[in-house]
């Protein structure tokens, strides 16, 4: 057994089956696993093992080609996960299972994920590093992990949450716009682990303030709170404290532009927090966009349209926005043209935008499709945009004309024409090399990948 090459066969019995294989082969799984440990016993009779001999013949198959075989399909993944991890080799059978990276280009509509009661998703929050999934629906938070599996459902004090967010590995923050806090559970016992209320000693009318937006940094948590009197602000706390730390952007309530930011988004290499408000009426949509330095509690730039900020597109007021943390891009859509814009955070002044130019010669005559519900979400270097049902990618074209002040893009659908009549698109994110997307009164969470991978089932 001392065969520097781990070339030495071995035989193991696996539930009354005979398999035999190299040491090189077993240990091929890593130190840590059980796998390696019996390569290191005498080689005299076969060691039994009492588990499924299909399932580990596919395990087998696995580590000897990196990758699994086509009768993995005759096995569930979670019974394939059981398994792996008896054996010590799920970081393997992860790495095998995982879909390949997102191309909006190509990816469909893998399976949805739908919660057992509540099935209407209020909101949602994708893991980036796994692919992992927490979900609000009605009064309840379910996670489903990497491989898009349960693993638990918390019951919360709320009747319906509107806002979620994985601030740890166990602990999820909540808010609802039909009560007060920011409330904190983990999800592996249930538990309420802490509540966050906006309060002000001096300012009796403080009181009852709703959440509407969540996001999160290394070491901190970010909530953006209104009152019923229209005053608002966000509240930073210290992850490892959970207490709040410093109130940033307050807004009096008889402010003409008193709206809570509806979204939040942390862009770690710049230290910057970047809140966003929409709100649509009669005379169209009016909204603003704010960047603020959570050390000095600043605002070191915003605009607002209509308004400061005024350009060629003046009077077509963004109807939604994000941020590529990546690129360091602010995009946004307008609000009757359509049209997709953005900007370069590090050379933010007063009219920053240029607006992407269509290089797909097949989408030059699909028009705007201006005027309806309109969702963009940012994801590893490519830009997704809800149109009403309809789903696009804009991808970056290489050796654009910056000059010019227009950024060439490549516009692709993404969806078939059945899944546009799904219903309207409210909220798109990725995680891991997955896509997901709700859409307005529908049950459960479209999962969307680039292909479909042989040992992978839906998960209901």
């Amino acid at each position: 057994m001392d065969d520097p090459t781990g070339g030495e066969r071995i035989k193991l019995n696996v539930g009354g089956k005979l398999f035999e294989t190299t040491v090189s082969t077993l240990r091929s799984g890593g130190p840590d696993s059980l796998l390696s440990a019996l390569s290191n016993r005498p080689a005299h009779d076969p060691v039994f093992i009492d588990r499924d001999p299909g399932i580990f013949s596919t395990l087998l198959s696995l580590l000897r080609s990196n990758r699994l075989p086509s009768t993995a399909k005759r096995f569930s993944n979670q019974e394939l996960i059981d398994e792996a991890i008896y054996f010590g080799i799920e970081s393997q059978l992860r790495s095998a299972l995982a879909p390949t990276r997102l191309n909006g280009i190509d990816a469909s509509v893998f399976t949805t994920v739908k919660p057992s009661s509540d099935g209407v998703v209020s909101d949602f929050n994708a893991i980036e590093s796994d692919g992992s999934l927490w979900v609000a629906h009605g009064g309840q938070i379910t996670v489903y992990d990497w491989n898009l599996s349960h693993t638990e459902t918390v019951r919360t004090h709320l009747d319906f949450i509107t806002s979620v967010r994985r601030i740890h590995s166990e602990i999820a923050a909540v808010g609802s716009l039909n009560g007060s806090g920011l409330h904190l559970y983990n999800t592996a016992n249930g538990r309420r682990v802490h509540s966050a209320e906006w309060v002000d000693p001096s300012d009796v009318r403080i009181y009852k303030a709703r959440v509407h937006a969540i996001a999160d940094s290394d070491d901190s948590i970010f909530a953006s709170y209104n009152c019923h009197h229209g005053e608002n602000c966000i509240l930073m706390l210290d992850k490892s404290t959970m207490r709040v730390s410093s109130e940033i952007g307050r807004i009096t309530g008889n402010s003409s532009k008193n709206m809570v930011p509806t979204k939040l988004k942390y862009v770690p290499d710049m230290g910057i927090l970047i809140g966003s408000s929409v709100t649509s009426g009669s005379f169209g949509c009016a909204g603003y966009i704010r960047l603020w330095d959570p050390r000095t509690r600043n605002v070191v730039w915003e605009t607002n349209e209509p308004g400061s900020g005024r350009s060629s597109r003046f009077g077509d007021s963004f109807a939604d926005t994000d941020v590529d943390v990546d690129e360091l891009s602010l995009f946004k859509i307008c609000s009757k043209s359509g049209d997709l814009a953005m900007a370069d955070l590090r050379k933010l002044s007063d009219d920053p935008w240029v607006y992407l130019k269509e290089k797909n010669p097949s989408m030059s005559n699909l028009g705007g499709n201006g005027g309806g519900n309109f969702a963009v979400h940012c994801y590893r270097k490519q830009v997704f945009v809800g149109r009403e049902g309809e789903l696009e990618v804009w991808s970056r074209i290489e050796g654009n004309d910056e000059n010019e002040g227009v950024y060439m893009y490549r516009r692709n659908c993404v969806d078939k024409l059945e899944d546009s009549e799904r219903g309207v698109i409210k909220k798109i994110e990725g995680g891991g090399d997955r896509l997901f997307v709700t859409r307005e009164n529908a049950e459960g969470i479209e999962v969307w990948q680039s292909s479909h991978n042989s040992g992978v089932v839906s998960v209901l």
